[in-house]
């Protein structure tokens, strides 16, 4: 199946908002990821499964915790509760085996999630302009869930020299996202890739 991207007819590359007199590498960068593998990992109250490790990577049950390789992420969204983001498409097919029915609910959320990185030093500014969560505690390899302009998501602090954001949330609310987002960059410029 061919997947569209919910902002194919929005996200434009360029430069916009005040960005003039401005040096084009410190403006925030917006990108869209595409083609991400999102799988949720839920394991049932009455599981005594534990030590799971799928690509290298515990599952783990430290609040705010990401554990990360080169190509998967492993978000704590809760207890006993996670979100997996990778570059490898197959690994659903290893996660599936790793994480028994019995014991795990394993849901493909590829198709129904929006993905926004935001990369810049202002990139926690941004967010603060529609965001209750204070930033000043998020560090590199955290995530927080929480709400933008109204909007449920996810956010994963990817790296933190330069900050990269990286925001999941409904695609239904994909276009609302991006333009709550973009709207908040339009003060200091920004560059779209």
């Amino acid at each position: 199946m061919t997947s569209i991207s919910v902002l194919e007819n929005i996200h434009k590359k360029g430069l916009f908002g005040d960005y003039e007199g401005k040096n084009e590498n410190e403006l925030v960068k917006i990108i869209e990821r595409k083609d991400l593998l999102i799988v949720q990992i839920a394991q049932y109250k009455n599981s005594s499964t534990k030590d799971i490790n799928i690509d290298g990577l515990k599952l783990s049950n430290e609040a705010l915790k990401v554990n990360c390789n080169n190509d998967a992420r492993i978000l704590w969204s809760g207890p006993k509760n996670w979100l997996l983001t990778s570059t490898k498409k197959n690994l659903l097919e290893n996660i599936k085996k790793t994480c028994k029915e019995n014991d795990f609910a394993v849901t493909d959320l590829s198709h129904s999630r929006v993905v926004i990185e935001i990369e810049g030093a202002n990139s926690k500014e941004i967010l603060k302009k529609g965001c209750p969560y204070n930033f000043n505690e998020l560090k590199k390899n955290n995530c927080a869930n929480s709400v933008f302009n109204g909007i449920t998501i996810t956010v994963d602090m990817m790296d933190d020299n330069p900050i990269n954001l990286r925001l999941l949330a409904l695609r239904s609310f994909g276009e609302s996202l991006y333009h709550g987002v973009t709207d908040a960059c339009l003060e200091d410029g920004y560059k779209n890739l």
